[in-house]
């Protein structure tokens, strides 16, 4: 579609940005039923009149997201009242897309940034917002990534928020260009023969990058795609805070060995039980077998002197040796005030000279004592420390640097360039919750070798993601988490089907951007979160229950999480906790099909 065909655009690339309708007739029919200004339309289908006496009661938009049946999806959204028409128009698109209608899918997300790009969607809760224009730009993307076939690319589109951190809607100023549709040709794959440009570090691990502005990470001189998996198995009962990394250690069968890494069994026949022929196999062979390179950990104790004793380097080291698995090791900085000395109420403070002290020392003991070690591929620093702040000012991580962007920025800077004299082997990568503050990030943060992002933007892929950091921060990008619930609390019941498309969708587009293929060349990988459910993560309910809620609004299939239900094993009912495993198909997903293919 050629809006200017039916219409006149003003205000293009500026915050003044308008689309004025001067021939809705025409606009109308190009759009198609369903898509404004042609909602109505739909009301005059025959085949809607057939679906209302046969539909269910129950029209209530929200309770039709992503539910299987994207026909009552489509019909619902697309004659639904009480929302905004942005928002209609963008899960109508979500419906046409589940539907397998990409054209009309792609219509449907570009008519809601051509006409209500500011509109703003609040979560449930109402402690948040999310935007549509910046929504649908991520669909738009996704789509057209996925199926070449289509031959179209959406060019020079963006949709700036200023101040969408906060919930404050009167403060938002929304800067628009919708772009134009462009024809394209098929990308020239491969990076045989290209230059490298520029190289990030000399050492064992290290990052090119290509003349086609392509990155990868090369490990022991090769090519390495990060295969990785947040690793914290908490037993059945106990909480994260007080248990930390003990499972490198627990031996509670007095075998000698660790529980967890070699001592879990598989529930083969799914009886919640182990049986005679149900032997020992161990976490870390159950991830070699699936085509785990990597392991994600934390530095997780609050004690402001490093000990060493905090993880079995042995173990570590019999990781790599035996089964072929690095490490990425993570220092929250400051994340859940782990490190800074700061009270939990307050949250750690990036101004602060003692607090950053601490933190310095720690990290810097933390290399010193890992460095030289085999099994390190990286260093990771923070968890999603930038995430917006509530109304006391500290954010969910019980940091203040959503408000100290700058100073938290710097201080990042200062140890990673810390880092990088303390040990020239490894990179260093920022652990960032989506693409927040990346200009800040080019600004302040010009030592962070890997842009690393926390992102969960539904079961499509991560939309712009990979185009934002191209041009706004030029660094590779690591996907440090990303997953969903196998939980579905329309329903009440475990739904392993939906856990593993959304895992498909999600890989497909990390494999689609990695270097040499038709995306934007910066990703290295990703790591899922996570391997096994966590039953103390919920703030509802007990530590020794497997709770059935909905936790926070996300983009997911049932729009919202379900914080102990991600792992790609379950822990049964926990009375076998920590040695239990069911496999969920996601764990088959990627063992027979996307990564030991």
């Amino acid at each position: 579609m050629n809006y200017e065909q039916f219409g006149v655009f003003s205000g293009r690339g500026t915050s003044k940005y308008k689309y004025k309708i001067v021939d809705v007739e025409g606009l109308a029919k190009a759009a198609g039923a369903g898509i404004f200004p042609n909602s109505s339309a739909i009301k005059r289908d025959p085949n809607f009149k057939k679906w209302l006496t046969k539909a269910s009661a129950d029209r209530v938009p929200w309770n039709h997201v992503n539910t299987g049946d994207p026909q009552s999806d489509f019909y619902v959204w697309a004659t639904a009242e009480g929302v905004g028409p942005g928002t209609q128009l963008f899960f109508t698109g979500e419906a046409l897309l589940n539907a397998g209608h990409y054209e009309q899918a792609l219509k449907a997300y570009y008519a809601s940034l051509v006409h209500f790009p500011g509109e703003a969607v609040w979560s449930a809760d109402l402690t948040f917002v999310w935007y549509i224009g910046p929504a649908a730009l991520n669909r738009i993307e996704e789509i057209t990534n996925h199926h070449p076939e289509l031959g179209f690319k959406l060019a020079g589109a963006f949709c700036k928020i200023e101040n969408a951190e906060d919930t404050n809607l009167k403060n938002d100023i929304v800067t628009v260009d919708p772009g134009h549709w462009e024809k394209v040709q098929p990308a020239k794959l491969g990076l045989e023969g290209l230059k490298i440009i520029r190289e990030r570090g000399k050492g064992r691990v290290r990052l090119v990058q290509y003349e086609n502005r392509h990155w990868q990470l090369i490990v022991d001189g090769a090519p390495l795609v990060v295969h990785g998996v947040s690793y914290m198995p908490t037993p059945i009962g106990l909480h994260i805070s007080e248990y930390g990394n003990k499972w490198m250690y627990e031996d509670r069968n007095h075998n000698g060995k660790p529980d967890a890494p070699y001592d879990a069994f598989v529930d083969r026949n799914k009886n919640g039980k182990k049986d005679r022929d149900e032997k020992p196999v161990g976490d870390f062979q159950l991830m070699k077998d699936m085509g785990v390179n990597a392991i994600r950990i934390y530095r997780m104790s609050t004690d402001l002197k490093y000990d060493s004793r905090e993880f079995n380097k042995k173990l570590l080291r019999d990781l790599y040796k035996t089964y072929g698995i690095r490490v990425v090791m993570g220092d929250y900085l400051g994340a859940y005030t782990v490190g800074s000395g700061a009270s939990y109420e307050a949250g750690t403070d990036y101004t602060d000279p003692v607090q950053k002290k601490h933190m310095k020392n720690l990290v810097a003991a933390y290399v010193n004592d890992h460095k030289k070690e085999p099994y390190v591929l990286m260093w990771l620093l923070g968890n999603e420390n930038l995430m917006s702040a509530d109304y006391s000012g500290v954010n969910a991580t019980r940091t203040l640097a959503s408000k100290q962007p700058e100073a938290y920025l710097k201080f990042v800077n200062e140890v990673a360039g810390m880092i990088h004299s303390l040990d020239p082997d490894h990179p260093v990568a920022v652990g960032n919750w989506e693409k927040g503050f990346l200009e800040e990030h080019a600004k302040y943060a010009p030592a962070v070798d890997i842009m690393g992002v926390n992102s969960y933007q539904g079961k499509v892929g991560f939309g712009r993601l990979w185009k934002d950091v191209r041009e706004k921060f030029d660094r590779p990008v690591l996907i440090t988490e990303y997953g969903v619930d196998a939980f579905d609390w329309r329903t009440g019941e475990e739904d392993e089907k939906v856990q593993a498309e959304y895992h498909e969708g999600n890989w497909k587009d990390i494999e689609y951007h990695l270097a040499g293929g038709a995306g934007e060349g910066n990703s290295i990988g990703g790591i899922i979160f996570e391997w096994l459910d966590e039953w103390w993560k919920s703030n509802l309910g007990s530590w020794n229950v497997h709770e059935k809620t909905k936790d926070q609004p996300m983009a997911f299939p049932d729009g919202f999480s379900s914080e102990e239900w991600f792992g790609l094993f379950s822990a049964g009912d926990g009375e076998e906790s920590p040695f239990y495993r069911s496999p969920r198909q996601v764990y088959f997903l990627y063992k027979d099909k996307l990564w030991r293919k």
